[in-house]
């Protein structure tokens, strides 16, 4: 056998070999099951008044013990998600249906945020009491509830934070919900103004026992152009809710 040919054979050797091993480990991984991961212990790295930095080690499938770094609210209570977020529908004579969105600005993505009402549970508050205090607390509506969520997890490969989304319907027939008022707010700074025309709602807050003002925007934005308007709010520069946009891609019709 020449030199050349030899050289050849074992290069075939080599690579068939390393193919072997490449098969070997990605069946290896391929049986090794998720729930086979086992939490081993957790240090808090570092708290502020709402969060705190953890550092996780855990266990994978395959037995190594790996570290992972997760922020968690420090405001949890025991047996509760986190926060409710409200899927709110506005129901009105001759109109179409709405959704109430919030516009407000968020410091981390440093831009204003389309979202759905939301807010953290109180204490000893179930999820429907909790949707119902914030709905108004942030737009002024008074709702019934339809449906509660189990908790969910919000980004899991962030953090522990849980939330719960309540769905809820809004007679706008009912005079309380026509021009929703901000009485629940403290002292005469409050400031709630209702364009008819334009179908949007801006309203700032100065609650009580707050050290900040709570400067959000009511928008109702019809359910069928719900997809159209948050591209159009995110081409414009805002940062738009993943739980506003599934939604609205879970309205849209089925295409064969």
């Amino acid at each position: 056998m020449c030199f050349c040919t030899f050289s050849s054979v074992l290069r075939l050797q080599q690579r068939t070999t390393s193919l072997r091993r490449v098969k070997l480990i990605q069946a290896f991984y391929t049986m090794a099951s998720p729930n086979a991961a086992k939490f081993v212990k957790e240090e808090e790295v570092a708290r502020g008044k709402w969060l705190s930095l953890n550092n996780i080690t855990y266990t994978d499938p395959t037995g190594r013990e790996r570290q992972w770094e997760c922020v968690k609210r420090t405001t949890r209570q025991t047996d509760s998600a986190d926060a409710v977020g409200i899927i709110a529908i506005l129901k009105r004579m001759l109109k179409f249906d709405c959704i109430v969105l919030v516009l407000q600005y968020r410091p981390p993505m440093k831009c204003c945020s389309v979202e759905i009402p939301a807010g953290l549970v109180d204490a000893g508050e179930s999820p429907e009491t909790a949707a119902v205090r914030e709905l108004y607390e942030e737009t002024g509506y008074t709702a019934s509830v339809k449906h509660v969520t189990p908790a969910l997890c919000f980004d899991p490969g962030l953090g522990n934070t849980t939330v719960q989304l309540v769905t809820v319907e809004i007679d706008g027939n009912d005079e309380k919900n026509q021009n929703p008022d901000c009485t629940f707010f403290s002292n005469k700074q409050n400031k709630c103004s209702y364009n008819r025309q334009s179908d949007s709602q801006t309203i700032t807050f100065m609650p009580l026992f707050c050290f900040y003002p709570e400067f959000i925007e009511v928008v109702l934005i019809p359910v069928d152009d719900l997809l159209q308007r948050l591209d159009d709010y995110a081409k414009s520069g805002c940062s738009v809710d993943s739980r506003v946009y599934s939604y609205a891609l879970g309205l849209q019709p089925k295409t064969s």
